[in-house]
């Protein structure tokens, strides 16, 4: 696999990994017990750390990495792996 797509693939799955970290341990003010700031939205994070999200998201994306990296160079699973889902024609003999 060329360097390029190992860096492309990575930024996809850091990507995905955020958004899947970033409702994770966060609350609102209101269930901190800490005062709104006039105008500001009832969903708003009160302890918002994103340090903390970064170091979550690179740990989980480079795990599902490693694992994608590992089925392409072992071929654990292959397009092959699911052609059960795709049903051909059956032989019926009459």
């Amino acid at each position: 696999m060329n360097w390029i797509s190992i860096v492309a693939i990575y930024a996809l799955f850091w990507v995905l990994s955020a958004f899947v970290i970033l409702p994770i341990g966060v609350r609102t003010h209101e269930e901190l017990g800490l005062e709104k700031t006039l105008g500001q939205a009832d969903s708003a994070p009160g302890n918002f750390r994103p340090v903390t999200i970064l170091l979550r998201t690179t740990i989980l994306s480079a795990v599902l990495f490693g694992l994608f990296y590992a089925n392409y160079t072992y071929g654990w699973i292959d397009r092959h792996s699911f052609d059960f889902l795709i049903a051909g024609p059956e032989n019926s003999s009459d």
